[in-house]
């Protein structure tokens, strides 16, 4: 399985946001030149997690984005589902594209399915704060100490 990186770069930007000092805002030049994503990109993906209600947005000439939950509040597993728009791991997962001959008496299709279900439940397990537990080091890493 491959995430997008969509998905990648929304869970970047809420490790970036949330690396930030309480309540200092991030923008999206600082975010864009951090991680080399384009402005235009980065406004998307902002938008979209603004829009689910990840962060909120300040505009203005010294706007930008802060977390709108605590980061023990938000799970990696939920983020990654709402980013992704599908995890069809092969054709036989979307029934309106499956023309395997094999999907009535195949057994892979019940694997994977279960793979799938334990990526999530290991994902499950974490929320924005796990990965923020080394905020010194993220700090320095992106710029931020």
């Amino acid at each position: 399985m491959h995430l997008k990186k969509y998905t990648d770069y929304a869970l970047r930007v809420l490790m970036f946001a949330g690396s930030k000092e309480d309540g200092a805002l991030a923008n999206k030049k600082e975010i864009s030149e951090v991680f080399h994503i384009s402005e235009n990109h980065l406004g998307k993906i902002i938008h979209e997690l603004s829009r689910l209600g990840l962060i909120e947005t300040i505009r203005g000439r010294a706007g930008g984005i802060r977390l709108a939950e605590e980061p023990k509040d938000i799970n990696i597993g939920s983020v990654v589902r709402a980013m992704e728009d599908n995890f069809h791991l092969l054709e036989c997962f979307d029934c309106g594209s499956d023309y395997c001959v094999l999907t009535p008496a195949c057994r892979l299709k019940r694997a994977l399915h279960e793979a799938l279900a334990a990526f999530f439940q290991v994902l499950d397990s974490y929320t924005l704060a796990d990965l923020l537990d080394n905020r010194g080091e993220l700090q320095k890493l992106m710029g931020l100490a």
